[in-house]
């Protein structure tokens, strides 16, 4: 597992932009397709922007069509934690948060319907991520 990344809010306010901070700390949603990573397909990794810890892989990245980027998988299986979302009424959701720091990434989605291996879609917002391109072949 991560090492726990833990900031007093006056600390997180100091690293974040406002609508990073409403998003990561305040469990806030940006607007559907304005996220910069949306539409994006470069190969590589993706983090969390608050802390840095490894979030999700390119390859695991799909075109939902949804508004927010899209991922079948987490990178590892402690690099996520899912956790009830009661917050809208008679639509119960399972909430995404980063492992390591637990900021608000986005929620998950199961029995959607899409082709995917795990029949899930990570739904993130972009600006809870970094994106780190992979290293070109014979560069490493």
């Amino acid at each position: 597992m991560a090492l726990k990344v833990i900031r007093t809010p006056e600390q997180w306010r100091a690293q974040l932009s406002s609508q990073e901070y409403h998003v990561l700390r305040e469990g806030g949603t940006e607007r559907p397709f304005t996220g910069e990573y949306t539409d994006f397909t470069g190969a590589g990794t993706y983090s969390c922007r608050a802390c840095g810890a490894e979030l999700f892989h390119s390859e695991h990245k799909f075109a939902s069509h949804c508004g927010w980027p899209s991922f079948f998988t987490a990178a590892a299986g402690d690099s996520v934690r899912l956790l009830e979302d009661a917050s809208l009424p008679g639509r119960p959701r399972t909430e995404v948060r980063c492992a390591a720091c637990d900021s608000h990434l986005g929620h998950v989605f199961a029995g959607e319907g899409y082709e995917t291996p795990t029949d899930l879609r990570f739904c993130i917002n972009s600006v809870c991520l970094d994106f780190t391109p992979a290293e070109p072949p014979g560069k490493a």
